[in-house]
């Protein structure tokens, strides 16, 4: 389908040369509005699943350790998104919905969609995402996309550190003590872990959602919602770059992938079409192979592990440190197997 689609274009593109040798003696018509898009959006439904994500990172900020079961739960909640590419779709349509609450940067696209048309500007973004990045006011948009992902980034991490502590406080506990013996059951539910069907997202979610991008926000500004968290108050963590340390250099295949989304949503007039499109910028194998790799070095650890205490740090390092550095805004790579601890 997808390659019919690119063919179309193309033949349109081609096929159109006349009528945009006459639109090119015409200025652009530039087309600032807002975008209105309906609860149903598949792409908003799709994001909804990375603030759920994050709504389980938040809960498990104060998620009670007192026992086997609550780290066997933590474990399941977390690696229920790890599953084939649901966490990455995810991840890419919320951020590019983010982008798309810049103004300007559409602006951009549509006065290139406008002079050249939609389909020769549809092809440019799809063929190239870089190329989504090359526009004037991108930079504004990149910025928030970044900022975005690096605190919700830094949300991951800090609850990876209290995993991590609790590893060792968890040592002078008897239960935790206690040898772990045959881990069958436990691999097993790590590895049907998220194979169900997922929950669908309520339209009161999507409307709270929508409400919470138009403040262009992280993820972690979602954790409020009854839907997806049960915590209290969440202090924003503050980043902050001291000298010494080096800028962020972010993926330009990545950041581009994403501001790719949120163009192509804003120029599109064939809703089908452009839902084909999107689904194929929804995917980065890079990102997949990384995820799939943490919650790889996720079972080998706890297959390793010869006491309770030692699934916290297995929860630390794998399925949340690993998986920050996976989202990040820099190249996912793969990770080491881990060796338990």
């Amino acid at each position: 389908m997808l390659i019919s689609i690119l063919a179309a274009l193309a033949l349109t593109t081609t096929l159109g040369s006349d009528d945009q040798d006459v639109a090119a003696d015409q200025p652009p018509v530039l087309q600032l509005e807002a975008i209105d898009v309906a609860p149903a959006d598949p792409l908003r439904s799709t994001a909804g699943d990375y603030a759920a994500y994050h709504g389980v990172v938040a809960d498990l900020r104060s998620a009670p350790i007192g026992s086997g079961e609550d780290l066997d739960s933590a474990m399941d909640r977390l690696t229920a998104f790890y599953v084939h590419d649901r966490l990455v779709r995810a991840w890419i349509a919320y951020t590019s919905l983010i982008a798309a609450q810049h103004p300007e940067y559409l602006d951009d696209v549509r006065e290139l969609a406008d002079y050249y048309g939609a389909q020769a500007a549809m092809s440019g973004l799809l063929y190239d995402p870089t190329y989504a990045i090359s526009f004037t006011h991108a930079d504004t948009a990149e910025a928030s996309v970044v900022d975005a992902l690096e605190r919700d980034s830094a949300e991951i991490r800090e609850v990876s550190d209290r995993y991590r502590a609790a590893a060792y406080d968890l040592q002078s506990t008897r239960w935790a003590l206690a040898r772990s013996g045959d881990r069958t059951d436990r691999l097993s539910a790590l590895q049907h872990a998220g194979s169900g069907p997922s929950v669908p997202l309520s339209d009161d979610f999507l409307l709270s959602l929508d409400s919470r991008l138009q403040g262009v926000v992280p993820a972690s500004a979602l954790y409020d919602h009854p839907e997806i968290a049960r915590i209290g108050a969440y202090t924003t963590p503050q980043l902050s770059l001291t000298i010494g340390q080096a800028a962020i250099d972010p993926d330009r295949d990545r950041i581009g992938r994403i501001l790719s989304v949120a163009a192509l949503q804003a120029i599109s007039n064939d809703p089908s079409q452009s839902t084909e499109l999107i689904d194929a910028l929804l995917s980065d194998p890079v990102v997949e192979r990384c995820l799939t790799w943490a919650r790889l070095d996720l079972q080998q650890c706890v297959a390793a592990g010869h006491f309770k205490y030692e699934d916290s740090f297995c929860i630390a390092e794998h399925a949340l440190l690993d998986v920050s550095r996976c989202l990040g805004v820099t190249a996912a790579t793969g990770t080491d197997s881990g060796d338990g601890g």
